[in-house]
């Protein structure tokens, strides 16, 4: 109903799948039905998948999108044939771009992990509303890009922090996060979607999940050892039992 509902996570299946291009039509800009204005948000998801195309090696001229009214058939048939032309002129996706269809997987699958984060990193420049098309190559630059996947965060428990409280194994919402009751909690990497909810989540008095930047997280204690011994509370002699 909407070109601001595609996600970015869709745009990169569709190449992680062998599309050789993907190609969005939606409304004018201005011209929404809705007070989301979602045409915007799409622009700008465009705009920043072009970018990581281009980091990863594509050509971002694979990936386009198009403003017009459902009135301008002939116009809609113009801008997808020449999408079409442009596309088979690229190639199957990777020749062109001279990178093996292994690599190319691998890496869209590295960044397709990281969406949720690469979202939380980039929110406010996603809520742009671009007026001037001149400001498009502006939004994002290639630095930006660069150094948002240099410094790509990781969360860490520390187990001579964690109390077992189980509030940031709640909350974790692709449940990445081992634990239990007197248990040292534990955030299985592959699985962390970096959101930081965890880090959010954990109450200021413990302070047990760590936020690193441009580096990997350290290794887990063993399973083994993630028993927490509590020490029995003494009584009070006031009152005794």
């Amino acid at each position: 109903m909407c070109s601001g509902r595609v996600d970015l996570e869709f745009v990169l299946r569709a190449f992680s799948n062998g599309m050789d291009g993907v190609f969005i039509g939606g409304c004018r800009l201005n011209e929404c039905n809705y007070i989301t204005h979602g045409n915007y948000d799409a622009l700008n998801m465009v705009l920043l998948g072009r970018k990581i195309m281009e980091f990863i090696g594509l050509d971002p001229e694979r990936l386009r999108i198009e403003f017009m009214s459902s009135g301008e058939g002939i116009h809609f048939t113009e801008v997808v044939d020449d999408f079409s032309k442009k596309v088979k002129a690229l190639g199957p996706l990777g020749k062109s771009d001279q990178i093996d269809r292994d690599e190319l997987k691998s890496k869209l699958a590295e960044v397709r992990k990281l969406i949720p984060y690469i979202k939380i990193a980039k929110r406010e420049k996603l809520k742009s509303r671009l007026e001037n098309e001149a400001e498009y190559s502006e939004l994002f630059s290639s630095a930006e890009i660069d150094k948002l996947f240099s410094e790509v965060v990781s969360y860490y428990i520390d187990p001579d922090k964690c109390q077992a409280c189980m509030i940031c194994r709640q909350r974790c919402p692709v449940e990445a996060i081992a634990g239990g009751k007197n248990q040292i909690h534990v955030i299985d990497q592959e699985t962390c979607i970096k959101c930081g909810t965890c880090f959010e989540a954990c109450p200021p008095r413990f302070g047990a999940v760590c936020k690193i930047s441009g580096e990997p997280a350290p290794d887990p204690i063993p399973e083994a050892e993630r028993t927490i011994v509590r020490k029995p509370k003494k009584n009070d002699s006031r009152h005794p039992l």
